[in-house]
């Protein structure tokens, strides 16, 4: 862990208690004296808190000291991931915040299951918990937009992942905002909105899952 993520971390004084204290003292057993980071993920600090008493729910730290530290990609990246089940983006969420991606809106396509809904405080979790093991200071935003004509509204210069003999990989410096298909890819009503130099592919004949497809363009992209 690069940090533990406390809301409240800030403060002269920070108390723990049930998960982050079941990690840091039952699994971590810090003690006494101790000094361990936190961030809050609200700021670009990074605060260092002294373990200073141990109950048997809860710990209280003093603080010790705070440093502006962002820690963040280079590369911008907003992806518009069409509506796939929530297992599998709760399954790559992780991935894609630690390779850097800016903000994922998660856009009601034609082909998407209509009865699929998003917990998105429990992504957030997700997100919280990959920053603290890969040091970002900050976690993905996320959206959620109920049409690809209204996305497209509010993002004009999109790209899109689709068959093309245009590579995503000489258009990479240029892509901002990049649309990845869902299980069975774009209708052709959704094909007809892009605009014909915005469409990027792989080197490659083979059919990729949407979660293939949504790493491997965000790898090529940001690293």
């Amino acid at each position: 862990m690069q940090f533990t993520y406390d809301i409240n971390c800030g403060a002269s004084s920070l108390e723990i208690s049930e998960d982050t204290y079941k990690y840091l003292i039952k699994a971590r057993r810090h003690k006494i004296d101790d000094e361990i980071y936190f961030r809050n993920l609200n700021d670009d600090l990074i605060y260092l808190y002294k373990l200073i008493s141990i109950s048997r729910r809860s710990a209280i730290f003093s603080l010790v000291s705070s440093e502006k530290k962002i820690l963040e990609n280079e590369n911008d990246l907003h992806l518009g991931w069409c509506l796939v089940d929530p297992k599998t983006v709760e399954k790559y969420l992780a991935s894609l915040n630690e390779l850097g991606v800016r903000k994922i809106t998660f856009i009601l396509c034609e082909y998407s299951q209509k009865n699929f809904k998003l917990n998105i405080e429990k992504l957030e979790k997700i997100l919280t918990n990959s920053s603290s093991q890969c040091g970002r200071s900050s976690i993905i935003k996320l959206e959620v937009c109920d049409s690809l004509e209204k996305f497209l509204k509010e993002n004009e210069d999109t790209y899109f992942l689709d068959f093309s003999t245009t590579l995503i990989d000489d258009k990479k410096s240029d892509i901002k905002t990049l649309v990845i298909g869902c299980e069975g890819g774009f209708s052709n009503d959704e094909r007809f909105t892009f605009k014909k130099d915005n469409i990027v592919g792989f080197n490659s004949s083979l059919i990729l899952r949407s979660e293939t497809a949504i790493i491997s363009a965000s790898s090529k992209i940001l690293i």
